[in-house]
């Protein structure tokens, strides 16, 4: 029995000594998309940020294609020593039930660090719509079963899957177009060939305070400050709606504990920065910061929450 005490008492020292000498190397952050990206930007943020606190580089390696798998598997499989990270967007908890079949699982496969960020969508329609409020576009859509339409991103992304829950929450059949990517669709309602769209603050805000869109409400549960005036979806009779594009921060499974806590409580300082803070708020996001137990929570919710979703509408990948 004191050969074993000992032994655990010299593994939990080997384990403080870990985490008060990290990183003794340059640390990689995955981010499983192309360069210039909202994902991309908020990982080169927190690299920057973290090289200058570490002393130590981190960097981001751009990994795309597979809908974010190829990235995410890559970061699945690396050793578990906190020099490789992913930073984790919203089709991560997506694709476990849009893709038959992933290489790597979602919640066993990785450790949660944080969450990063988080980015409310506004529902937007055309002002052809007669709808000047979400009450009143329910009752449209109730009316014209099957008429209404709304465009997104593509499938399976986040603002299609917002189309599909409102679809759900409200009882309603508005049509899914999806294009390859926002500018599409963007174009198509200001056009007059979409009814709805849900499309990120930043790049709708313009045409918003131009006239040429009328936003109806965002998708976050609480107001964003970017729009204070424009009640969220949670308010407007659909209780307890929420869909958010975000980004975390994970690490792979069996990634040492105390490495994990060194992460979060550095990656949490660089969200407190004044400067990370008004580069998200520019952009339409939120700055969250949480705990490694938080985010596991936030994972779970989110998986369960696009499983019923992707049941519900039938949604199959393009």
């Amino acid at each position: 029995m004191p050969g074993k005490l000992i032994a655990l008492a010299l593994a939990l020292t080997a384990g403080a000594t870990c985490a008060q000498s990290y990183p003794t190397k340059a640390v990689r952050l995955v981010v499983p998309f192309l360069a210039g990206g909202s994902t991309d930007i908020v990982g080169r943020t927190v690299a920057q940020k973290l090289s200058e606190m570490w002393g130590q580089q981190a960097f981001v390696d751009n990994r795309p294609g597979g809908g974010t798998t190829i990235g995410t598997d890559m970061a699945a499989k690396a050793a578990p020593d906190g020099y490789t990270l992913l930073v984790t967007p919203a089709p991560f908890t997506i694709n476990p039930s849009l893709l038959a079949k992933l290489p790597y699982d979602a919640l066993t496969d990785f450790a949660p660090i944080t969450l990063i960020n988080t980015t409310p969508l506004v529902m937007v329609v055309h002002p052809g719509v007669p709808a000047k409020n979400v009450k009143e576009l329910i009752a449209l859509a109730k009316a014209k079963p099957g008429q209404l339409n709304f465009g997104s991103s593509g499938t399976g992304g986040s603002n299609h899957l917002a189309g599909e829950l409102f679809n759900a929450m409200a009882g309603v059949k508005m049509v899914h177009i999806p294009y390859k990517g926002n500018a599409g669709a963007l174009t198509d309602i200001v056009g007059g060939h979409l009814d709805v769209v849900y499309n990120g603050v930043t790049s709708a805000i313009a045409l918003i305070k131009g006239g040429k869109l009328r936003v109806l409400a965002v998708t976050s549960l609480q107001r964003t400050p970017a729009l204070p005036d424009v009640p969220t979806l949670n308010e407007s009779g659909l209780k307890g709606f929420e869909a958010v594009a975000w980004n975390g921060l994970t690490a792979p499974a069996k990634t040492p504990r105390d490495v994990i806590m060194k992460i979060n409580a550095d990656v949490l300082k660089v969200i407190s920065s004044p400067e990370l803070r008004e580069r998200l708020k520019a952009e339409g996001s939120d700055p969250v910061g949480n705990s490694p137990e938080q985010f596991a929570t936030f994972l779970r919710d989110e998986i369960a929450k696009w499983a019923k979703v992707i049941k519900f509408a039938n949604v199959k990948p393009e």
